[in-house]
């Protein structure tokens, strides 16, 4: 047997009236999740603990079968396990957002935020722009690291955990009330701004009619992570590929192997078909029990509050990701049995992540029913079958008691 995790990070979301009162999930053209979904158990699990905020971080650990509240310590840390950034236990690790302010004469503080991703910008211009950074900023007390794309590292020596808020629940909005409390954080991102609006790249990113890079933005503070081993866990070999530090720190974390997936990017030009052939090729050649399939593009389509690119990604992960495991998985003859859902909602009319119950489908190729359930929302609400603790899914997909 074989097991399988198709993970839409961020592709639950409301009803949208633009498209007749349904949810992209329930707009788009799916006909891979339209053929398994009756062969499938449909339903509702909750994957953000109450009390929690809702994240990927959060939520991706309990699709995983770890507890939030038990194993979760912070964002930032799983991150710096995939870059590689050793930890020591009196450091905490911050997110480091590359994100665009408004590019106008008002003070720093009085500045709005218009993107959480500066454009989805690359991961080589970012590199640069932290370098410049880096010279400016870097002391012994405060190290900044280089991640992907927007996504980057600080390390604070002997630091301490402070509130911290995430830059796409703010977009739009000014940023001095969402600025930290702690007075050194905030002097840094203050300069950033000066190091990076005229930065050369940006210069030439304005020209283009790019967004810039242009101000840090700190979040996810957290200390080193301490996370059980997944198949010392559950007993299977388990394999991640996602584009994301987040989703590799963990698969760090938990001893799973991180499949590295050329032109994977997060984005929705990632490469969609490279993904699912690398999950298939690692069950079937490499001889690996489990696979965790991360598809980052629906939250970036959320966040973006893009309704016409979320629902290409949620048909190309249709299309390109489940046509073609599922298709090759059959032709293997192999049994298999595959978990497909989101880690949270991301409404596009908020542009951020709530707590809501995700939509799952479970599907075993050895059972021939018919439901007669779609895989949606509102089918998921109407099964009855509802997940209180998201972190037990991943026990019945691997069919542990």
């Amino acid at each position: 047997m074989k097991y399988i995790v198709v993970l839409g990070d961020g592709m639950a979301d409301e009803p949208v009236a633009a498209i007749g009162g349904k949810t992209p999930l329930e707009y788009a053209k799916t006909p891979v999740m339209d053929r398994l979904a009756p062969k499938s158990e449909i339903g509702l699990a909750h994957t953000i603990p109450e009390g929690m905020k809702p994240g990927s971080d959060t939520a991706n650990l309990a699709v995983l079968g770890y507890d939030p509240k038990k194993y979760y310590t912070g964002r930032s840390p799983l991150e710096a396990l995939s870059i590689g950034v050793p930890m020591k236990d009196t450091d905490i690790a911050i997110r480091c957002n590359i994100v665009t302010l408004s590019d106008d004469s008002l003070p720093y503080e009085e500045k709005t935020i218009t993107d959480h991703s500066s454009g989805e910008i690359s991961t080589e211009d970012a590199a640069v722009l932290i370098e410049a950074v880096k010279q400016e900023l870097n002391s012994d007390t405060y190290q900044f690291y280089t991640g992907t794309s927007y996504r980057h590292l600080l390390i604070w020596d002997r630091g301490q955990i402070t509130e911290l808020t995430p830059p796409h629940d703010v977009l739009g909005q000014v940023i001095e009330k969402y600025l930290p409390e702690d007075a050194m954080l905030r002097e840094m991102m203050k300069k950033s701004y000066d190091i990076l609006n005229n930065h050369p790249i940006n210069i030439e990113r304005a020209k283009k009619g790019l967004n810039k890079a242009n101000s840090l933005w700190f979040w996810g503070a957290g200390t080193r992570p301490a996370l059980d081993s997944f198949e010392g866990r559950f007993g299977k070999k388990g394999a991640m590929i996602s584009a994301v530090d987040l989703l590799k720190g963990i698969a760090k974390g938990t001893d799973m192997l991180n499949v590295d997936v050329p032109g994977a990017n997060g984005t929705l030009e990632t490469n969609w078909e490279g993904k699912a052939e690398a999950a298939v090729k690692v069950l079937l050649e490499d001889n690996y029990d489990f696979v965790y399939i991360h598809m980052e593009a629906p939250d970036e389509m959320g966040h973006q509050g893009s309704l016409e690119r979320k629902i290409k990604a949620v048909e190309y992960l249709d299309s390109r990701v489940l046509a073609t495991v599922v298709s090759k998985m059959d032709a293997s003859g192999e049994d298999y049995r595959m978990l497909v859902l989101p880690d949270h909602p991301t409404p596009l009319s908020c542009r951020t992540h709530t707590s809501d119950p995700v939509p799952y489908m479970l599907y075993d190729s050895r059972i021939n029913k018919n439901a007669g359930w779609l895989y949606n929302e509102a089918d998921a609400a109407k099964s009855g079958n509802v997940v209180e603790q998201g972190y037990t899914l991943m026990s019945t997909l691997l069919e542990r008691c």
